[in-house]
């Protein structure tokens, strides 16, 4: 069965339902929850190891567990909250693996993140992005994942807590702690440039939050393999 076919066959399947189906042995229903989140949830991966090989990786073990795990679904939690734990679990554990290295990577696409280029010298320009790039890369690992999901992501903090299986205080404390090595720079970025693009503030929610983007997998872009084909026959890679 073609994935654009299940689609159509479980339109009115909720996540949890569709889990309870491959638990009792249905060969597409955890293909068809994948295929419903897998664009955010490599959003995340990637945002939050800023590498898209390791976020890649990290993503395809993250969606075996899950597959393992799925018929042990409690309900407990929604869906997709289970699904963003088992990811950024998996990000955060190949970043504190990683972290005896000398630099760590950061999003590709971080130059969207800047103000609109205005008619300034490129050698300016250049030194403001490798000046945020500096400061991105001495975030830990748990600071990046809480700005990801809350002021990226625009998650509610209550809800990236569930996510990260912390207090909500904590995400609190690791976005203030993260903002505030950041924000500086975004601050002056922001002043001495034309304003960035309207309804791209972050999170209202939260308070001052570091810019947004979007980087999600673009139609005919190179999106990794999550489980639209190597899972939906009931395998695992």
């Amino acid at each position: 069965m073609s994935t654009e076919r299940n689609g159509s066959a479980y339109a009115d399947v909720t996540d949890a339902d569709l889990l309870a189906r491959h638990g009792h042995g249905d060969p597409d229903a955890f293909g068809e929850v994948v295929r419903r989140h897998r664009d955010r949830l490599w959003a995340v991966a990637l945002r939050t190891l800023g590498d898209r090989e390791e976020a890649a990786d990290a993503l395809q073990d993250a969606l075996v567990s899950a597959y393992r795990a799925a018929g042990r679904f409690e309900g407990r939690a929604a869906v997709t909250t289970w699904l963003h734990r088992i990811v950024v679990n998996a990000c955060l554990d190949r970043a504190r693996r990683r972290a005896a290295r000398p630099a760590v990577p950061l999003p590709e696409d971080l130059d969207q993140r800047l103000p609109a280029p205005a008619q300034e010298d490129p050698a300016v320009r250049g030194e403001t992005r490798e000046a945020l790039l500096a400061a991105l890369a001495t975030l830990p690992a748990e600071q990046r994942a809480a700005l990801v999901l809350v002021d990226m992501e625009g998650y509610p903090v209550d809800e990236a807590a569930r996510i990260l299986d912390v207090a909500s205080g904590t995400i609190k404390s690791r976005c203030a702690r993260g903002r505030a090595k950041l924000l500086p720079l975004v601050r002056h970025l922001r002043e001495s440039g034309p304003p960035g693009p309207a309804g791209s503030p972050g999170n209202p929610s939260a308070g001052q939050s570091v810019p947004s983007t979007d980087d999600r997998p673009r139609a005919g872009g190179p999106t990794p393999d999550t489980g639209g084909t190597s899972m939906e026959g009931g395998g695992t890679r």
